[in-house]
């Protein structure tokens, strides 16, 4: 059911990658249909949307009127709004340690140089159909950093409101909600509402439709695609510990995937058998079955250089590090979207309510970025005021650079400021 690789094989590393390109490649699933959904929402806007939504949820309304959100919130169970609300504070309070500061420098002439973080003015956030958390984790850091307008598409679920993801939407003051999802709400959110950017993990047709409409708006700076584990462990590492969090990651999506390192082989065979145990009782089995098959794999590395290199190499989106002595890969681990350490730290925990972001790169996108954070929420402008003896005084240099670069225009607009010529 799940795949195995033994780094005793010279090949171990190039069975690694083909087992991972495979994913990443996107030819796991046809993603074909998106193309042809945003070119026809970018050009008939509502009338396509509509059509979309009837035939892949049987849904004609898009936006629910304000008395139909209280009804759906009043029937939320009083423990999941206490729940939300604690994990809000907690989001809230980590995430309002990243405000930006602004840079300001002035020289020796009184040339002034400021870099100045001035938020993004229209924000749509994709919420898969009941995460609650995913509103909280998006929509929290753009608050803080002060985006304006935010727009929040969540598909409805047999035709009715998610009342926990519309509870999250109070709390945290979004007054604009729309009732799509897939790679349709994608292309409302840029073609219809008009956003300047787009957040928000979705599956391969989300993932998909975002990677179409960017340069039209933006999106995060990474892949926030199908999720990902991957679990160190050793012998003294709890087998129940780790085949929950197998499982627990694997039944997000077909398309999840779930990886564990380790060095001992007696750990590989508990871990398979206790996988088939607790599989039969689990409510999405058939998920996490095809989830396992597709993409899950058990690796015996022989030693801790090998560990390094793979966990670098997988740059999994979360990263378990649930052994006896997890310090001395810490500081070895550059590729990960986060890192939960020891016994105590079950990923599971962060896409609730640890307080960091759960919104992360996924598909190798570790390797050049970041989870999502106030950074996402903000263009960066830098301001330039020179003095008048301060444009003489680096003009000069500049001329020399622009007339060995053959830019004698760029010359021409220095030298007209400059009242020494």
């Amino acid at each position: 059911m799940i795949k195995e690789i033994n780094c005793k094989n010279s090949n171990f590393k190039k069975k690694l990658k083909i087992f991972l390109e495979k994913r990443r490649s996107g030819k796991t699933i046809n993603t074909s249909i998106v193309l042809k959904i945003i070119k026809d929402i970018k050009k008939n806007k509502l009338k396509a949307l509509i059509k979309y939504e009837k035939k892949f949820s049987k849904n004609t309304k898009i936006k629910p009127s304000q008395k139909e959100i209280n009804q759906s919130i009043k029937n939320l169970d009083p423990k999941i709004k206490k729940a939300i609300d604690f994990a809000y504070s907690r989001i809230f309070k980590f995430h309002s340690m990243q405000r930006a500061k602004n840079i300001k420098y002035v020289d020796q002439y009184k040339n002034q140089i400021e870099y100045k973080h001035i938020p993004i003015q229209k924000v749509g956030v994709y919420v898969p159909a009941n995460l609650p958390s995913t509103l909280l984790m998006n929509v929290i850091p753009a608050k803080l950093a002060g985006v304006k307008r935010i727009v929040v598409a969540n598909p409805l679920v047999n035709g009715r409101l998610n009342a926990a993801v519309m509870y999250a939407a109070k709390i945290c003051n979004v007054n604009e909600v729309i009732t799509c999802g897939g790679a349709q709400a994608i292309g409302s959110l840029a073609y219809i509402q008009k956003v300047n950017k787009i957040t928000g993990p979705g599956n391969d047709y989300v993932a998909k439709a975002k990677q179409l409409v960017f340069g039209d708006v933006g999106v995060e700076g990474m892949i926030a695609g199908p999720s990902e584990i991957c679990i160190l462990a050793d012998n003294k590492t709890e087998i129940n510990e780790i085949t929950t969090s197998i499982l627990g990651q694997s039944e997000h999506d077909e398309n999840s995937q779930s990886i564990l390192i380790t060095k001992y082989k007696d750990l590989i065979t508990k871990v398979k058998k206790d996988i088939k145990v607790k599989l039969k009782k689990l409510p999405r089995k058939k998920i996490i079955s095809k989830s396992l098959n597709n993409h899950g794999l058990l690796i015996l590395c022989q030693n801790d250089n090998q560990i390094i290199d793979l966990i670098n190499e997988i740059a999994p989106e979360h990263l378990e590090l649930n052994v006896s002595n997890a310090k001395k890969y810490i500081n070895k681990i550059f590729n990960a979207g986060s890192i939960c350490i020891g016994k105590y730290s079950p990923m599971a925990v962060t896409d609730y309510n640890a307080g960091s972001n759960h919104t992360l790169p996924t598909l190798g996108s570790a390797k050049f970025s970041s989870g999502l954070n106030l950074s996402e929420f903000y263009k960066k402008i830098s301001y330039i005021n020179l003095s008048k003896k301060g444009v003489e005084k680096i003009g000069e240099s500049a001329i020399h650079l622009a007339n060995y670069e053959g830019l004698t225009a760029h010359m021409l607009s220095i030298k007209s400021r400059m009242r020494r010529k």
